[in-house]
């Protein structure tokens, strides 16, 4: 027998897909006389090695597929093909086992190490040209496992065909897939440590997805997309720093609108129609809820599958990066949802990837939430913090986003937030902090701020964390903006009780300024509250004792006036600018019909004033996080529900005063203070006719007198509709433009 054959043992092996390193088996290797070379091609009867101009047939060891022989005087590197042949019909395939390594020590080095910033770009599927063939590298992290296998379209999804090669410093798998390009679906097919078969996995660097019920991974085009925003990323900074009016738009982008056979609108239909809505309505940003690929339409996107793809829902990545630089050009930011709390259980996905925790942390009272039914990350491992790392880059770099807003930052910072006894454990010493989640997101929050100047990153945290806006070097976790919890739950707190028992919890309104500066704050008016039964906006505020719900329509219009004129950036969930009766859902789009009644299409236009209003008086917006842009008129009017106050600008900016009733009883009379005697204009008054109120007001004018009053120099006796908010601005101020587009 010559002594070049494969032993029988390995061969067997092979064939059970249980072989330790095929690549020491398959391909071309060094012979007495030249070179022998092995593939295995299921279906070829009969295989030849074409060559330098030559054909060496190659002898067919098993009917399965196992072809090996000599090429005479051949040596390495050898540029062969495989030529294939049996009754049905001839053909040609390169052969993957003649390729050297795509990847290199440095990736070993940096993933293990943590530091790689752009394992996206290693990892997964990539087109690339190697040893001067065209194809496809995949590259997967299972350092538990026995044998990869790449299973695709172009292999039949047979676990034999491709098993990867084991780069074993850092448990890195890999090959070379030459002759296929994008659109190939693939997963990988992992044989634990301990022999057992594992579902087969999506790619948790995937770039691409199936459509769901489907889960396979897909070869992404990563061909360079002609981006137009240059101008808007220039001015990315000035427009999302703590002096900029910043009022974002929060999307779910699969049911913002539907066909009406309930098909999904593309990322091209979106930009044609959410994008000049968005830009219509005066919002300064689109906040899209996870687009990142999900296999539950009913998780909405915070159950991710798939960290690198966007979802298959709404279109291919070049559909989002069309939607973006749409955005962009139309002076819109686009903030996406980014979610590196959990991560769903389902069996293709990063669960026990490898046959072990791997993604999730090995102790279930740190690696799992049984509340959510879903796993935690493991923030220790510096591989694990590498992948979130990378995919919060790869949304900047490659999709030219303008932040990520990071959901459930609580459950990461707070080892027992949302955990039942038993089903968490402290620190050594007793702590309660997530010490490794901690210095993740201070790394990432970094790292952005190092490499996407002015792009911004706003933490969803309910808790009272100290320092979650304060940069990471002075103590805090380095986030740009927070999400203000307490605001939103004390004030929708407040706007639905009956008016007569306001003013017993006149607390719940302004407390908030206890603690307004402690972090550079957004109100979020977001999908949370409006879903799990908690009604609409619209539906949560009093009936009142008018049949035809003005009561209601007034007194959310009073609170949308309220917290734009509050200091902290804006947030509102779509469909609460029009007032939406029916409580969100995922599975129809909003109900736009609503349009065509006045009441809403009041409210509509109310919230495109507010907008157009809070960008054009630089003290609604300029102070935020300064106390020196606010001060109170009169915050302890609990017996009238009351609350008046002014903001401010810099120097030479007009103040604002904002005057809010919350009862349907008119304020006739009032006097209030203010800094300077003189004309005021009444710049908004959501009582007005064309919002839909009664027409009470201040004919557009106050006259304050030098009569001091309550710490002011001067004061003037106004008119407080019911269930209002009014703004004032001094006459000498230039006018703010006008609604001349109609609603």
């Amino acid at each position: 027998m010559e002594a070049w054959r494969a032993p029988q043992a390995e061969l067997d092996a092979l064939l059970a897909a249980r072989h330790a390193d095929p690549f020491a088996l398959l391909g071309p290797h060094p012979a007495p006389g030249g070179l022998v070379v092995r593939a295995f091609v299921p279906h070829a009867e009969f295989l030849d090695v074409v060559a330098e101009g030559a054909r060496t047939p190659l002898l067919r060891r098993h009917d399965a597929g196992f072809f090996e022989g000599l090429v005479v005087g051949a040596r390495r590197p050898l540029a062969y093909r495989l030529a294939a042949r049996n009754a049905a019909g001839a053909w040609e395939i390169e052969d993957p086992y003649r390729f050297g390594p795509t990847l290199g020590p440095l990736d070993d080095h940096l993933l293990v190490e943590g530091t790689h910033r752009r394992l996206h770009e290693r990892l997964g599927a990539h087109c690339m040209v190697h040893e001067g063939a065209a194809g496809v590298r995949f590259a997967v992290w299972a350092p538990n496992a026995a044998r990869v296998s790449l299973v695709a379209g172009f292999n039949d999804w047979d676990v034999r065909r491709h098993v990867m090669r084991k780069r074993v410093d850092s448990g890195l798998w890999e090959i070379f897939i030459p002759g296929i390009g994008a659109g190939q679906p693939y997963k990988f097919a992992i044989l634990s440590r301990d022999g057992e078969e594992q579902p087969w996995k999506a790619d948790p660097f995937g770039l691409a997805a199936e459509m769901r019920p489907s889960t396979a991974s897909l070869v992404a085009e990563e061909s360079d997309f002609s981006w137009g925003d240059g101008d808007y990323v220039a001015t990315r900074a000035a427009r999302q720093s703590r002096r900029a009016p910043i009022s974002v738009y929060e999307v779910h982008a699969p049911s913002w609108r539907k066909h009406p056979d309930g098909r999904f609108y593309s990322w091209d239909e979106l930009a044609d129609s959410l994008i000049p809505y968005v830009a219509w309505m005066g919002f300064t940003h689109i906040e899209l809820m996870p687009v990142m690929e999900h296999p539950l339409d009913a998780s909405w996107g915070y159950q991710p599958i798939g960290m690198f793809a966007p979802t298959a829902r709404m279109g291919d990545a070049r559909g989002l990066m069309r939607f973006v630089d749409a955005a962009h050009r139309a002076g819109l930011g686009v903030i996406l949802d980014w979610v590196p709390a959990h991560f769903p259980r389902d069996p293709h996905g990063l669960i026990r990837f490898d046959g072990a925790p791997l993604y999730e942390h090995a102790d279930p009272r740190r690696g799992s939430h049984r509340e959510w039914g879903t796993a935690v990350f493991d923030y220790g491992r510096r591989e694990v913090a590498a992948f979130l790392t990378s995919s919060a880059l790869h949304w900047l770099d490659r999709f030219h986003v303008d932040g990520l807003r990071v959901d459930a930052v609580s459950a990461m910072v707070w080892l027992d937030h949302g955990r039942a006894p038993g089903d968490w454990a402290p620190n050594p010493d007793g702590s309660t902090d997530n010490k490794d989640a901690i210095a993740f997101l201070r790394n990432v929050n970094a790292l952005v701020e190092e490499e996407h100047p002015g792009a911004v990153m706003v933490a969803e945290e309910a808790t009272s964390w100290p320092g979650v806006t304060r940069p990471a070097e002075k103590g805090g976790l380095g986030f740009r903006y927070k999400w203000n919890m307490g605001w939103m739950n004390d004030t929708l707190r407040y706007v639905q009780l009956d008016p007569v028992h306001r003013r017993w919890h006149h607390q719940l309104m302004n407390f908030s300024m206890m603690y307004a500066y402690s972090e550079d704050f957004v109100l979020p008016l977001s999908h949370d509250e409006v879903v799990h039964g908690k009604g609409s906006l619209i539906g949560r505020m009093p009936q009142g004792r008018s049949p035809d719900n003005w009561e209601r329509f007034a007194t959310l219009r009073a609170y949308f006036a309220f917290m734009w004129a509050h200091p902290g950036k804006k947030l509102l969930f779509m469909g609460g600018e029009f007032a939406q009766w029916r409580e969100w859902s995922e599975e129809r789009e909003l109900d736009w019909g609503l349009l065509q009644f006045a009441p809403h299409a009041n409210m509509q236009r109310l919230l495109r004033e507010l907008n157009l209003l809070y960008r054009d008086l630089p003290a609604l917006h300029a102070r935020d996080a300064e106390p020196e842009g606010f001060r109170w008129i009169d915050a302890d009017d609990a017996e009238q529900s009351t609350f008046t106050w002014l903001r401010f600008g810099a120097k030479g900016d007009p103040p604002v005063a904002v005057l809010c009733n919350f009862t349907p009883v008119p304020r006739v009379g009032m006097r209030i203070g203010l800094p300077r005697a003189g004309r005021w204009r009444e710049v908004l008054n959501t009582d007005a006719v064309c919002h839909g109120g009664s027409g009470m007001g201040n004919l557009g004018m106050v006259e304050a007198e030098d009569v001091p009053h309550r710490g002011f120099p001067a004061s003037a006796t106004v008119v407080l509709p019911p269930l209002a908010s009014v703004w004032l601005v001094p006459e000498t101020a230039d006018q703010p433009r006008e609604d001349k587009d109609g609603a």
